[in-house]
């Protein structure tokens, strides 16, 4: 094929990079094959919710899967759906609402543009991991093209499939070293009946992860459960028939809030500001209370504390500083969007089997190194 071309993007959202050359727009697998194997450093990337995951070298071309989109396959019986990797969550998610299923991981950046492929390749999962696990739970089967311009298939379309190398999971955060994702399978789940939202009000982050701990470890099948630091509310979802719901909020107290005020702005992280720098920090309850403790001290910082204290978003202008709480705390984390000269801080060593797959899928490193 012919490099399809467009134009050079017309914001920067790192200054102290140049801009990338100008966007290649393959809408089938065969151009992005012929793109991969005449390119000499490549960078796929979706609609770019997750700027600073989209900021390379000047050298290096982003190859934009924007037009290779659609749901090839959906089979509601079976609660699975086959989609290519630019396919944006919004369009899934309306798919899958019309036969009452749903992705239940809670995606972000759905009402943003994001795409299928690059939740895939950021593994980024919302408040709903905290009941049915992320990303990676969730995903069947996948299509990718190497470095040397291969087109890969692994795992499969059905929900019980065959023994063998697990390549979709180790796509899963992949960030595009190994290769372009095309199309992707997953498993879906029948939507709730009705969803109700409790929130709960504590004086101090100690006492609200305390009630986490105990309700995470309870009889009580929470949907999600949240902690927002700067309201200090304890964030509950409950999920069932509506009469389940209420009874079960009754019995756990609080105040009954409507859950389209709470659940979106967390998806699209309304809480931080958008000059901000948005960092993801896997974490637990006992480590995330000593991050909160520490990151008090920060001026011109929002935190939020997601499924479960599985995951503790941060959004500063402090980035030094953040960073040297981080290291203190030997808590690894990764910048999502905002300007930031890495995107891994306080990186933990690296994996050897991640240098076996970078070796074994892209030998002559056309996939364009992390910075």
């Amino acid at each position: 094929m012919g490099r399809a071309l467009g134009p050079f993007r017309p914001d920067n959202p790192c200054p102290s990079l140049p801009l990338p050359p100008p966007l290649l727009t393959p809408s089938t697998n065969e151009e992005i094959v012929e793109a991969v194997h005449s390119a000499d450093r490549l960078l796929p990337v979706g609609a770019q919710t997750k700027s600073r995951l989209c900021q390379t070298d000047s050298d290096t071309q982003l190859l934009d899967l924007r037009k290779h989109t659609g749901i090839t396959e959906y089979h509601p019986s079976e609660y699975t759906f086959t989609a290519k990797a630019g396919t944006t969550l919004r369009e899934i998610n309306e798919t899958l609402r019309a036969k009452g299923q749903y992705l239940p991981f809670d995606p972000p950046f759905s009402a943003d543009g994001a795409t299928l492929g690059g939740t895939v390749a950021a593994n980024l999962s919302g408040p709903g991991r905290f009941r049915f696990g992320g990303v990676r739970d969730f995903i069947l089967g996948l299509s990718f093209v190497d470095g040397n311009a291969r087109l890969i298939r692994g795992g499969g379309k059905v929900v019980k499939n065959a023994a063998g190398f697990d390549s979709p999971k180790f796509m899963v955060g992949s960030l595009g070293r190994f290769g372009v994702i095309t199309e992707l399978t997953f498993k879906v789940f029948p939507r709730p009946p009705s969803t109700l939202t409790v929130a709960l009000q504590f004086s101090e982050p100690a006492a609200a992860l305390a009630k986490l701990v105990e309700l995470s470890r309870s009889r009580y099948e929470l949907d999600a459960l949240d902690y927002q630091p700067r309201s200090k509310t304890l964030w509950l979802r409950l999920a069932g028939p509506a009469e389940s719901n209420a009874a079960l909020a009754n019995h756990l107290g609080g105040n009954i809030v409507p859950c389209e005020s709470v659940w979106p702005d967390l998806n699209t992280f309304a809480w931080a500001p958008p000059a901000h720098t948005l960092v993801k920090v896997p974490t637990g309850p006992r480590q995330a209370l000593d991050l909160l403790t520490n990151l008090a001290s920060l001026s011109a910082t929002s935190t939020h504390l997601s499924a479960g204290a599985n995951t503790l978003w941060i959004a500063t202008v402090d980035l030094p500083s953040l960073e040297s709480i981080l290291i203190t705390h030997q808590a690894p984390a990764q910048v999502i969007r905002g300007a930031s000269p890495h995107i891994h801080l306080a990186p933990p060593p690296s994996a050897k089997i991640t240098q076996s797959l970078k070796d074994a899928f892209d030998p002559r490193n056309r996939f364009a190194p992390l910075i």
